[in-house]
């Protein structure tokens, strides 16, 4: 540690101390100097501080007794309040470590040094004789600042292992586009690639998400992609602002990257009382890798914001358990700020491990997402980020996903001693690309809490068992155990059609029996996508319909609904629903745009005091509380009709840091047909300008 603490202290001095002192940089000065001319500040300070340590400094017994001849190293600073700060001492007794630190911790209280008249610290050595040396026998050359004829041995060792680091250090070549990291997932970033990876003839997997960038430089150029964007500049600012990563360091060994993360918005509600929306966050994102196999990547934001207010309200109606007012959809709790706004801090990080070619393991606190389609009926990135470990296995025409989470239940009825009730999901997702053009995937998912003490059960961490095998095993109130199923076909390199199919449970007897029995819980989803549509380069059409039967994902226990955090682990509706979405997306070099329609139906509760009835759209709700067990219908309950409406455009600053200038408009128009406590018409513009480091989804389309 010695050594890479003398190599900083090298770095300091070389790169702000190796230059003659003028009238613009005075060295510290004791009151003995103060009458020097400025030329001769820094031999008088030289000359006060031997004076006051060959004085002062008492050469242990020890030391004596043994004839030592030799010298202790001091490094030590004179801060900007003039005061002496040991920072490290060399020598081979530790007694003459702890007479040094005595000494200089008497030093007086100096003038500090100054530059351009401002006040500032200067770091310095110093080296003591053994046996001491009066300040007329000592030489000069201890003193750092230093020129080259200067460094002793220690310094010198210091020297050349920093340059050994330096000169292992080569220029950064975008080691992320062929690791195992995962690509930032937001539908916007991954429509630039989509049709790469869905050419007739691809072995790629495209449901399971984020994906490793490693698994599609296989099918899209990164580099290349990335060069047509460069933007001409010498300068350093120019690139870091417009074309790379603030920090950027490659090795044969390592790599990592540094930025910083913004999100700065502000605009308008026209339904809201307040003034304006904004938020404002600031962050860090680091990525890296360490060898061939282990990747990491983290992070961290520190937000403020106020959005549209129909938003807001569905954050507050999201509460945790305790004093904080919201939770913010996606993000987490939200504590208060000002008097109608939200602190959210926001923390994700994984590390990404290939121990061999065909499997990956991953272990964070993130989100992630299984389907190709604008939702996900099977798991989705709605919720706030958990826990997660993840298993990637990929062999031949298949590609085997294991995840296990750790979620939270965050209700007052729930919480203990003010604790959050944790709750484990394990899930399984198999696809196989049957054809050239037909890919076929295979879901199973469950639920469970520590019932009994159990914990996390061991039964669920094999990845190949059928989960709801287990749940019979540990009783069948144990879990909650959901199966599902999504294909997709490619039409032609330009087409393709995917669906899913989520069965939470299923009476073919009363499938039979047509009476629409509760017990039939299930949804679906189709939609299409279109590339390069009518022609036109970079030009993404996709159209998609979801329909989700009421009670799916709840459970007849408090506890065991498909939720995290009061928010749906799937669909962003829950359930009761049915959907129609068009989407329209396109990019031209650095601009894009973005629509967005979203027209449906929803059936909610009316929780007026005479009608307390479960109509089956919140997933948390105990499904033994419906009003009948025939004739159950999507939009049952307060039918609820939306329309939502997005455009969004803007301007791509750095794409190494997929740093954006966007501008948003949206539409919504919520119109039930009753009004109750927490369900209201409502009809909102929502306008906003901002700049954003561009890492996650949001959803505002509820």
């Amino acid at each position: 540690m010695k050594h890479y603490f003398l190599l900083i202290f090298l770095f300091l001095q070389i790169t702000v101390s190796a230059q003659d002192i003028s009238n613009y940089e005075k060295p510290p000065v004791f009151p003995e100097c103060e009458n020097q001319d400025v030329t001769a500040l820094k031999d008088c300070f030289y000359n006060q501080l031997s004076q006051f340590v060959f004085k002062n400094f008492k050469v242990p017994q020890i030391v004596q007794d043994e004839n030592y001849k030799g010298e202790v190293v001091v490094l030590f600073e004179v801060n900007a309040e003039g005061n002496f700060i040991v920072i490290y001492t060399d020598a081979i007794y530790d007694e003459l470590k702890e007479e040094t630190k005595r000494v200089f911790g008497e030093l007086p209280k100096i003038k500090p040094a100054s530059y351009n008249g401002i006040t500032t610290f200067k770091q310095y050595s110093y080296h003591i004789k053994i046996p001491l040396e009066s300040p007329q026998e000592q030489a000069k050359q201890d003193e750092l600042p230093v020129n080259d004829n200067q460094i002793s041995e220690l310094e010198q060792l210091a020297k050349s292992e920093y340059d050994n680091i330096n000169s292992s250090l080569k220029q950064y070549t975008d080691k992320e586009f062929n690791s195992q990291l995962n690509i930032p997932f937001t539908h916007q970033a991954y429509a630039k690639f989509d049709r790469n990876i869905n050419l007739i003839g691809t072995n790629s997997h495209t449901a399971s998400k984020p994906y490793m960038y490693e698994d599609i430089a296989q099918y899209y150029d990164f580099n290349a992609a990335k060069e047509a964007l460069v933007k001409e500049g010498d300068s350093w600012w120019t690139k870091k602002l417009l074309n790379e990563h603030l920090v950027q360091i490659q090795s044969d060994d390592y790599w990592f990257t540094l930025d910083p993360i913004f999100d700065f918005q502000v605009g308008k509600d026209s339904d809201a009382d307040f003034n304006s929306t904004f938020n404002n966050t600031r962050g860090f994102y680091v990525q890296g890798g360490l060898g061939k196999k282990l990747s990491f990547s983290a992070s961290v934001y520190e937000s403020q914001g106020r959005f549209a207010q129909y938003f807001n309200e569905y954050a507050e109606s999201l509460k945790a358990f305790g004093p904080d007012p919201a939770i913010i959809p996606g993000r987490g709790i939200g504590k208060g700020f000002k008097d109608d706004a939200y602190d959210y801090p926001v923390a994700e990080a994984y590390l990404s491990f290939t121990p061999a070619k065909f499997i990956n393991v991953q272990f964070g606190h993130g989100k992630n997402f299984i389907g190709d389609g604008y939702r996900s009926l099977l798991q989705s990135d709605v919720a706030s980020p958990s826990p997660f470990l993840k298993l990637n296995t990929k062999f031949w025409k298949i590609k085997y996903t294991n995840t296990w989470m750790w979620l939270k239940d965050v209700r007052p009825e729930v919480t203990e001693d003010g604790a959050f009730l944790t709750k484990y999901m394990a899930n399984h997702y198999l696809s196989w690309n049957v054809s050239k053009r037909f890919n076929l995937g295979l879901f199973e998912s469950v639920m469970w809490t520590n019932t009994n003490d159990r914990g996390f059960d061991i039964n669920y961490l094999n990845p190949i068992i059928f989960y709801r095998a287990i749940e019979f095993e540990t009783g069948q109130g144990a879990g909650n155990a959901i199966v599902g199923a999504s294909g997709k076909f490619k039409v032609n390199d330009n087409v393709n059609i995917y669906s899913q199919f989520i069965l939470d449970e299923f009476s073919l007897s009363d499938i039979k029996g047509g009476e629409k029995s509760w017990k039939n819980k299930f949804g679906y989803q189709i939609g299409a996508k279109y590339y390069n549509a009518f022609k036109v380069d970079n030009l993404l059409l996709q159209f998609e319909y979801n329909r989700v039967r009421p009670y799916t994902y709840s459970h007849n226990t408090i506890v065991l609904n498909y939720g995290h955090n009061n928010q749906s682990m799937a669909h962003l509706w829950g359930s009761n629903f049915s959907e129609a979405i068009i989407i329209g997306r396109y990019n031209y070099k650095r601009w894009f745009a973005d629509a967005k329609f979203v027209f449906g139906v929803r059936g909610l509760d009316f929780n007026d005091g005479t009608d307390d009835f479960s109509y089956g759209g919140d997933i948390y709700r105990n499904y033994n509380e419906r009003p009948f067990d025939t004739g159950i219908e999507v939009g049952q309950g307060n039918r609820t009709n939306i329309f939502h409406a997005e455009l969004q455009g803007g301007y791509l600053i750095n794409p190494a840091t997929n740093l954006k200038l966007f501008a948003y408009l949206s539409y919504r128009n919520f119109n039930p047909e009753a009004e109750t406590e927490t369900t209201f018409k409502n009809s909102t513009v929502w306008f906003s300008l901002g700049l954003r480091t561009d890492l996650f989804n949001w959803y505002f389309d509820f």
